[in-house]
């Protein structure tokens, strides 16, 4: 029972120090990946960098100390991470404090489900994601990751679009109006530090590699060239009423946005009070007439303050030396005599508001800047019962994802490490990292492929080496922030789009077709869905696993009804699929699948069907092995069959009747209506006592009995 609720004391038996260093080293090695892996990630999922850097802190120890896999390394994914993002942008601006809290709440959310599923040992609910959807989906993801990391390679800035591929659009354009090359070579040549360092030797921390050298470069050259000056050092007309409209646009938007919160609540509050009284139906009318109006206007705002955004994001200017700061004037408009700096410098506006005292304009390229040293503090997320269902959905698609991804790896693991595992146990360790991680402001995690194939590979013993990862996180917090300013944004983004290149899995369409083609057809139709409605990426599961839900009901409505012959080799197979003659009196029909009310029909339908191709018939054999389970629907059409085929005077057996078929047959009756005489063991003895009643002791013509293919079936008599 300790062990039950302790599992990693189980590491202890046996343990040597050998062993210990083996995990110390292995720890180590998976935390030079994680860290940087960790701040990329963070921001694929909308928030500060260092935010990766707290989903790194707790996670890892806690999956590992309650989950059941020795080498599953624990912490921010790709997939994960952009799920967070696109479910929570429609409830907050990204990065904004909102935001954060969402994505908080979030992961509490998620690890309170994956540990309720752990617990009530409900671990087969991932089989709802079948692999064509998991294999379409994750390869439409891999594309979308690595695309929305483009327009930090070539530093520009965009607003997001409805719909991702508009907002690549939005990029091509902003890439042709003017590209920071310099940032474009830094992506470059970090994607070139990592694919030269892993093909050398990939036990090398290749991402450690490129994040060191090109922050060190970084730092030595002034990449990161920013100015903070007043808006009249512009020597721009109309500048400062245009940032002046921007900021009340962007005001209005806030002020908005806070009146339709009320007004929301006041529909809630009104909505309970008909629950238990009677409330004015027209109050409640005009209130959410109220709130499609406060929404119009916010998005009219919205849409003013992008076109100025988009605006200001276009302009360029260059830079005067005027003692300790810069004039700036438009580009290619500088009065005669002066000197230029020779750099092309551009207004950094995000979704804030603008500071006419202290505007920020952009020499160089976008660093990660300042991240707050110190553990992050430990406190529990704000979750409220609205909260709590309004991201249940989106936690549900997160949490059986995720979930799918890291258990698929550590049994990968355990195959080649010999170890058992226990999904259930896992869920409850994922569930747990989620919670506790929390509150220590993680957002959502999951298991990595790539780090736990390094916790492998570096050899890792027990899950003491996650612990060391944790560790090594937390003297990064507390010590090395500072050496993380200069590292240049577009190396996170040449991280990420290098880690989900190996999501991308084009065999797994081909396999799936080859298998089913309509499983390939899931497979696709997924893929496909995914990268239309992205960001929305729940919608590709949904289509995906309708599909194959649909596909399985219909596979189940609709059983193999096989009408059984004799081959070559005296064995009995389907005589449509391998075009074997039947017999002209006796029909052997095979069912395989569970008789229950979505198919009953369906085999008296087949039945009939043998029977119109088969005038001659005076027998009927209804194989049974393939019957597992029979409900009180498919007794009743079993029942309703026995009457029908007697009443046309042919006559009746099973045979292969199993167990629990037996006994639904024996409590209903039914078994007493066939006869225990008409139940035959299995097919051999059925067929060869059936032959002898309809072929030997009848008038039949003896030319037909002779060639009857059901009669090689039978021992030849010494």
């Amino acid at each position: 029972m300790i062990f039950k609720f302790f599992p990693f004391l189980l590491w202890f038996q046996d343990y040597k120090t050998s062993a210990f260093k083996a995990d110390l080293v292995a720890g180590v090695t998976v935390a030079l990946v994680l860290i940087p892996q960790s701040m990329a990630y963070a921001q694929l999922a909308g928030l500060p960098a260092y935010y990766g850097l707290y989903a790194a802190f707790l996670p890892p120890m806690v999956a590992a100390l309650f989950g059941s896999s020795r080498q599953l390394a624990t912490g921010p994914v790709a997939v994960v991470s952009l799920m967070s993002a696109a479910s929570l942008e429609p409830l907050a601006t990204a990065g904004s404090p909102e935001f954060i809290a969402y994505s908080i709440v979030l992961a509490l959310v998620v690890g309170i489900f994956q540990f309720s599923l752990g617990v009530l040992r409900l671990g087969l609910v991932v089989n709802f994601l079948s692999h064509p959807v998991v294999n379409g989906f994750t390869n439409a993801a891999a594309i979308i990751i690595a695309s929305s990391q483009f327009s930090k390679f070539f530093g520009v800035y965009v607003d997001k679009a409805p719909h991702h591929y508009e907002t690549m659009i939005r990029v091509a354009r902003a890439a042709m109006d003017y590209t920071h090359f310099t940032t474009l070579l830094y992506g470059i040549g970090a994607v070139v530090i990592m694919v030269v360092l892993r093909r050398i030797n990939p036990r090398i921390p290749n991402v450690l590699a490129a994040v060191l050298i090109t922050t060190l470069i970084s730092y030595f050259t002034g990449y990161n060239k920013d100015a903070y000056v007043p808006v009249d050092a512009v020597q721009m007309p109309g500048l400062e009423e245009k940032i002046v409209e921007f900021n009340q646009a962007v005001a209005r938007i806030k002020e908005l946005g806070e009146q339709r919160a009320k007004v929301g609540l006041l529909i809630d509050e009104l909505r309970k009070e008909g629950k238990s009284g009677p409330v004015s139906s027209i109050k409640l009318i005009e209130k959410e007439a109220e709130v499609n109006i406060l929404t119009a206007r916010m998005d009219e705002a919205k849409q003013l303050a992008q076109d100025i955004r988009y605006e200001l994001r276009h302009l360029k200017f260059e830079a005067v030396r005027d003692g300790e700061t810069y004039v700036f004037y438009p580009k290619e408009s500088i009065p005669p005599g002066l000197e230029t700096d020779g750099g092309v410098w551009r207004i950094r506006v995000k979704n804030s508001p603008l500071e006419l005292s202290n505007l920020k304009i952009m020499g160089g390229g976008d660093v990660v800047g300042k991240i707050p040293e110190g553990l992050p503090t430990l406190t529990m997320p704000d979750l409220t019962v609205k909260t709590f269902f309004k991201l249940l959905p989106t936690a549900i698609i997160i949490s059986l994802l995720g979930f799918m991804e890291a258990i698929a790896i550590a049994k990968a693991m355990a195959a080649k490490t010999g170890q058992k595992l226990d999904p259930n146990q896992e869920l409850i360790g994922q569930g747990l990292a989620n919670i506790l991680g929390s509150i220590g402001s993680s957002y959502a995690v999951s298991g990595s492929f790539s780090r736990s194939a390094v916790n492998l590979q570096a050899g890792a013993v027990s899950g003491i080496s996650s612990v060391v990862t944790s560790l090594m996180v937390v003297i990064t917090l507390l010590f090395l922030t500072p050496l993380l300013y200069h590292l240049p944004q577009a190396v996170l983004a040449a991280v990420i789009m290098m880690a989900v290149i190996g999501l991308v899995n084009v065999r797994g369409f081909v396999h799936s077709w080859k298998a089913q083609w309509y499983d390939g057809a899931i497979s696709i139709i997924t893929f496909f869905v995914t990268l239309a409605f992205a960001p929305h990426l729940d919608k590709g599961i949904m289509v995906g696993v309708a599909l194959s839900m649909g596909v399985f009901l219909y596979k189940s409505m609709r059983p193999v009804v096989a009408s059984l012959s004799m081959n070559e080799e005296n064995v009995l197979k389907s005589s449509e699929h391998y075009r074997l003659k039947g017999c002209r009196h006796i029909s052997v029909v095979r069912f395989d699948g569970a008789l229950f009310f979505a198919n009953a029909s369906y085999l008296d339908e087949q039945v009939a069907r043998f029977r119109t191709e088969q005038p001659d018939l005076r027998y009927i054999l209804l194989d049974a092995r393939g019957i597992n389970d029979m409900d009180a629907s498919g007794e009743e059409a079993l029942a309703l069959l026995v009457d029908r085929v007697r009443a046309a005077n042919l006559g009746f057996a099973m045979s292969g009747v199993k167990g629990q078929v037996m006994a639904v047959m024996e409590r209903t009756g039914l078994l007493a209506k066939i006869g225990m005489e008409n139940l035959y063991p299995d097919t051999r003895t059925a067929v060869e006592d059936i032959v002898a009643r309809v072929h030997d002791h009848t008038d039949l013509p003896e030319k037909g009995c002779r060639n009857c293919p059901l009669t090689r079936y039978i021992p030849a008599q010494s």
